[in-house]
């Protein structure tokens, strides 16, 4: 019988879901970069989430089961590509 090999662990799924522009629930958090009244960013398994709005308050966090709630005027979500470690940097000195 041959021996399996370890798989990558897969990605936890990422969602989201927008009640009314003032409730946001976003699954499949890995990291918290930043989080202000005016904007928050987190690192998800899709890339990065930028929130941008007015009053936002994280109301809850739970990084084991990479879940965030966010309370507040949402007036932008976008995503941005995951950079690899040093990648500008290594494309510079090259």
């Amino acid at each position: 019988m041959p021996e399996k090999t370890p798989r990558d662990p897969q990605p936890a799924p990422h969602d989201l879901i927008l009640e009314s522009r003032a409730h946001l629930t976003v699954t499949g958090v890995q990291k918290v970069l930043h989080c202000n009244a005016d904007s928050a960013a987190m690192e998800t398994g899709k890339g990065t989430l930028h929130l941008t709005g007015a009053q936002l308050n994280m109301a809850a966090l739970d990084l084991e089961t990479g879940e965030a709630k966010f309370t507040g005027r949402i007036d932008t979500l976008e995503y941005t590509a995951s950079v690899p470690a040093g990648g500008f940097l290594r494309r510079l000195l090259r």
